[in-house]
């Protein structure tokens, strides 16, 4: 799964507006941003089978980011992180704190059996995967709907209409580019495309915040 975790963020931005966008689009992948580091150094591990339907990942061990108690850890982090770096009210990093956790509960519907249940314990996953036309489908459509909440509350306060479709787009361009890539075969590599394209999205949420807030000194 990629674009339905970005739904998560734009979900909670349209529930909670105070969260910076650029927080809630890190923190939807940041489970992912540490899994990618961590896969290039080795420590959780990943191979490839490009037979499997859906993606051709194999998940290996990945205890550190990807195991419940892991989740939880993660996500209390960042909530505890953004409460004292940004000053941030006590609802927006709890927000923050929950689109990070729901990277887990969506990767529990998409993931084959991968996600420990505690470490070292039983590992859980529904295996969407496994459907890709429905499981593509649902990202989408959670895309779609959790985007149009978020263009509607900057109807609401009066900011730019530019910021939703183009950010939606990016976020398409993105998902259908990996749909079209050949399946990757080294674990290094991909982390750090991973990496790259993570960073790359939530330094365009941050871009669009600027410019809301540039748009607004200007109003």
């Amino acid at each position: 799964m990629f674009a339905g975790h970005y739904a998560a963020a734009l979900a909670a931005k349209a529930a909670e507006p105070r969260a910076p966008l650029w927080t809630l689009v890190a923190g939807c992948q940041l489970m992912d941003i540490a899994w990618g580091a961590l896969i290039i150094t080795g420590t959780e591990r990943v191979s490839f089978d490009p037979s499997l339907p859906g993606s051709a990942l194999v998940l290996e061990h990945m205890p550190y980011t990807h195991s419940l108690p892991a989740s939880i850890l993660w996500s209390a982090a960042a909530a505890l992180a953004v409460r004292a770096a940004l000053k941030l009210p006590w609802r927006a990093a709890i927000i923050v704190g929950l689109v990070v956790f729901s990277h887990w509960i969506a990767d529990f519907l998409a993931h084959r059996p991968d996600l420990e249940l505690w470490f070292g314990g039983p590992k859980v996953g529904l295996g969407f995967w496994n459907y890709p036309v429905p499981e593509e489908a649902l990202e989408i459509g959670l895309l779609a709907l959790s985007g149009a909440a978020w263009a509607w509350t900057r109807g609401r306060a009066g900011q730019g209409a530019w910021a939703a479709p183009l950010f939606l787009g990016l976020l398409l361009i993105v998902q259908i580019v990996n749909l079209l890539m050949p399946p990757a075969t080294s674990a290094t590599p991909m982390g750090a495309t991973a990496l790259a394209v993570y960073v790359a999205l939530a330094a365009a949420a941050y871009v669009i915040e600027r410019r809301d807030a540039a748009e607004a000194c200007r109003a």
